[in-house]
């Protein structure tokens, strides 16, 4: 029985290139899998939230490639992305025997990929590692792409590796298991990609903010289709963010200021970078580059999501200067320069800094009662 694909997309990388397979019920058919590295073993890496749902459904399909299909159940939640949880990985590797052909699945959101692909490029020196994606947010973003990596209590993935998987395998059916609070902070990275890229894309998801919400399939396929070639695009030209990949990060220097400042897992990423979205756009503005009716539409947008739009307050002495301290150790700042990415005109995005007389205005009116 083959697997039932919808969509089949490939990040162009050289030798390291590899398919983005998008469709439903994926993870549980074995052909999903085929033509992956040969090895003895395979290591399902998940968490306790979804290894209950699919983790049986999918050591089933690798058993037709592996003769042995660990599973690893990890903690779930953005405050375990650290040192302590990604030595559980490899502890299961070693206690495993597990030699440097063993295959990695990455099985759950952001936060099990990120720790996976981490793992996979530092076991051994590297072993081969699939994302499968359970979460929107993983799906258009976080799993594409070869970023890996764990937080630390300074700032948010500030240890880690580009590492590119073998494969990454969308089953939009693990969508509708997802509580909607996930679904929302997943649409933040699904907006994402209209203003600094495609505004037809845009009005798409204007259009469509209903359905999407709703999880319709369709609505869900496409949003995922879109969002990958963008990101595929983008990845394919700039593999370590020398450049233009930088601009995937919108909102994203604002919203890790405001994971790392609450503590992780207060608000979920997407909830942050929505947030964050609405400040770097308020900050275009400010700085000219776009009109107060780009910045209401986009706010009204992500607010049609379910997502915040109002800044929290991290610090009751100084908030603006909490954010700005936080802001400095971006992986995109330079010498102590804040760089945000901001939006040239809609569907365009640079890469600018600001005199933080400037963000600190942006930072009183976006986090005002």
């Amino acid at each position: 029985m083959t697997s039932p694909l919808l969509h089949s997309l490939t990040i162009a990388l050289g030798e390291r290139s590899y398919p983005i397979q998008i469709g439903s019920g994926l993870l549980s058919h074995a052909d999903s899998f085929a033509g992956l590295p040969t090895a003895s073993a395979a290591l399902i890496v998940s968490n306790s939230t979804v290894a209950p749902l699919y983790a049986q459904a999918l050591q089933g399909a690798l058993r037709q490639h592996y003769g042995q299909v660990y599973l690893l159940v990890l903690p779930d939640g953005e405050a375990h992305k650290d040192w302590q949880t990604l030595n559980l990985i490899f502890d299961a590797l070693l206690q495993n025997g597990c030699d440097r052909k063993t295959v990695l699945f990455a099985l759950g959101g952001g936060v099990v990929g990120d720790m996976t692909g981490f793992a996979a490029a530092s076991y051994m020196r590297g072993v081969p590692f699939v994302q499968v994606p359970t979460t929107l947010l993983a799906q258009v973003d976080s799993s594409v792409g070869g970023k890996t990596g764990i937080n630390h209590p300074l700032g948010k993935n500030m240890v880690g590796a580009f590492y590119q998987p073998q494969r990454v395998l969308c089953d939009l059916d693990t969508l509708q298991t997802l509580p909607a609070r996930e679904i929302s902070a997943g649409l933040a990275e699904v907006i994402k990609y209209g203003p600094i890229a495609d505004m037809a894309f845009l009005d798409w998801i204007e259009a469509h903010i209903t359905e999407l919400v709703a999880r319709d399939v369709h609505a869900l396929a496409h949003a995922v289709r879109r969002s990958c070639e963008i990101k595929a695009q983008v990845v394919s030209q700039d593999e370590r963010e020398g450049g233009l990949r930088a601009i995937l990060n919108f909102g994203h220097t604002f919203g890790h200021a405001i994971e790392a400042g609450l503590g992780y897992g207060d608000w979920l990423h997407g909830e942050a970078v929505g947030c964050g979205m609405v400040m770097a756009a308020q900050l275009s503005q400010a700085m000219g580059l776009v009109d107060q009716a780009f910045v209401q539409r986009l706010t009204r947008l992500i607010g049609a999501a379910g997502l915040p739009v109002r800044g929290p307050v991290l610090d009751a002495v100084d908030n603006a200067g909490r954010y700005l301290d936080l802001m400095r150790v971006d992986k995109k700042a330079e010498a102590g320069t804040i760089r945000f990415v901001l939006i040239d005109g809609p569907g365009r995005a640079c890469m600018r800094g600001a005199e933080d007389a400037l963000v600190r205005a942006v930072i009183d009116r976006c986090c005002a009662a």
